[in-house]
């Protein structure tokens, strides 16, 4: 496959999406493999030609061609991590499809319009023509705690099929998985592509991800924060009980070991509990008289380390 696919079709970059199907299908009627017997050299442009379209045909893939997120041959750039072969399967997956369903049978009702209905092509020696499928993109949206527990979801596909997906607990936003042979048919009887599904992950509104840590902000009152004790906190398992020391100010983080994120060497990583002091919504009477009292006999200045290292 060339580096510029565009130039595969002979198009510009900026050419609109009709002219580059009628690029296609002009190249496609002159080098299909049924119009060149024996002609290795004609077979294997055709298919450098039907792979550059796959990509520049669908508008999602051709965006992300443009961008470096795929390469020539549809394929991931390097830096992006997969999980591999995942099955599973559960109603209620939330999803957003670029696999271009809507044009699922757009190479074989092509390739019909230009040869006829099932004439089976073939190729050098009069071997029949086969190409593997290409690959589906998916994305698949995804609670925070079903990213970090691990869940299974069902996508149901434009066309009625479903697509069921096992989500491996700790997947991060932005990761892909690959489920082997869940993509677009081969032709000639190759194998099928694969359906790539992209994780989103929506935030929650308590817990936060740090790598495979857990963070969470938990309020103690006045009285906790002089006077310490035992204070419930959220995991991503239940709620716990943790340990607040005396004398604790705002931005002290408590470490609970083993209760965060399941790491790939069967470990768990800690959830790291910020604390902050709030004071009551009303001062009353008591803890005012209390605070000037207690101002009056233990004044201090927090301030002063600021200003002498200002």
């Amino acid at each position: 496959m060339a580096d510029d696919i565009y130039s595969v079709l002979g198009v510009a970059r900026t050419a609109k999406a009709e002219d580059i199907t009628k690029a296609y299908r002009k190249l496609a009627k002159k080098l299909h493999p049924d119009l060149n017997p024996g002609d290795k050299a004609a077979e294997d442009k055709f298919k450098q030609v039907t792979a550059a379209y796959d990509i520049l045909g669908d508008a999602e893939k051709r965006r992300r061609y443009d961008a470096g997120e795929i390469d020539a041959s549809g394929q991931e750039r390097p830096q992006q991590r997969y999980y591999r072969e995942y099955a599973g399967g559960e109603d209620g997956a939330r999803y957003r499809s670029t696999a271009g369903y809507e044009d699922l049978g757009g190479f074989s009702d092509l390739f019909g319009d230009l040869f006829g209905r099932g004439g089976g092509a073939r190729g050098a020696g009069g071997q029949r023509f086969a190409m593997r499928g290409q690959d589906a993109q998916y994305r698949l949206e995804i609670d925070f705690l079903e990213a970090v527990n691990g869940a299974k979801k069902r996508i149901t596909l434009p066309d009625g099929g479903t697509l069921d997906v096992t989500i491996p607990a700790g997947v991060e936003a932005g990761q892909v998985m690959r489920l082997k042979g869940k993509g677009m048919p081969g032709l000639g009887g190759a194998e099928s592509g694969d359906a790539l599904v992209e994780i989103l992950v929506t935030p929650h509104s308590v817990f936060k991800r740090e790598g495979d840590d857990i963070v969470v902000e938990v309020p103690i009152s006045f009285d906790e924060a002089v006077l310490g004790g035992k204070v419930e906190v959220p995991t991503i398992t239940g709620n716990v009980f943790a340990t607040v020391p005396p004398g604790t100010n705002t931005g002290k983080t408590l470490r609970l070991k083993g209760r965060g994120i399941k790491r790939k060497n069967g470990k768990l990583g800690d959830e790291l509990v910020k604390l902050t002091v709030v004071m009551p919504d009303r001062i009353d009477e008591d803890l005012k008289a209390f605070a000037e009292e207690w101002r009056g006999k233990h004044r201090y200045d927090p301030r002063r380390k600021h200003r002498e290292q200002a």
